[in-house]
């Protein structure tokens, strides 16, 4: 069974709407893996100071496939941060600590 997660992005481009999405999904292949489609959430323009189009915009929602965690018990396979666990004696004291003040 797949699972997968979405993420949205917004691109840009001088060029036209199709050259934005075009180009937000070429980053997103960079930063992510299994990417299997987008939906282009919204559009926008922005104008320069004489009201032509300066850039084309949009917002878009990225879908990839996650990957299995292979040997992995730490998260570090899943690209998460991995950080220190505190033990709940310490999560108790760090709570007494805080409430006191």
């Amino acid at each position: 069974m797949s699972v997968a997660r979405v993420t949205e992005l917004s691109a840009g481009s001088p060029k036209g709407f199709e050259d934005a999405i075009r180009s937000g999904l070429e980053r997103a292949n960079k930063t992510l893996r299994n990417v299997r489609g987008a939906w282009i959430k919204d559009q926008e323009v922005t104008l320069d100071s004489s009201g032509k189009i300066s850039e084309y915009r949009v917002h878009m929602m990225v879908t990839f496939v996650l990957e299995d965690a292979v040997g992995s018990t730490n998260g570090a396979a899943r690209g998460r941060a991995i950080a220190p666990a505190l033990s709940t004696r310490a999560r108790a004291g760090a709570k007494a600590r805080t409430s006191r003040r």
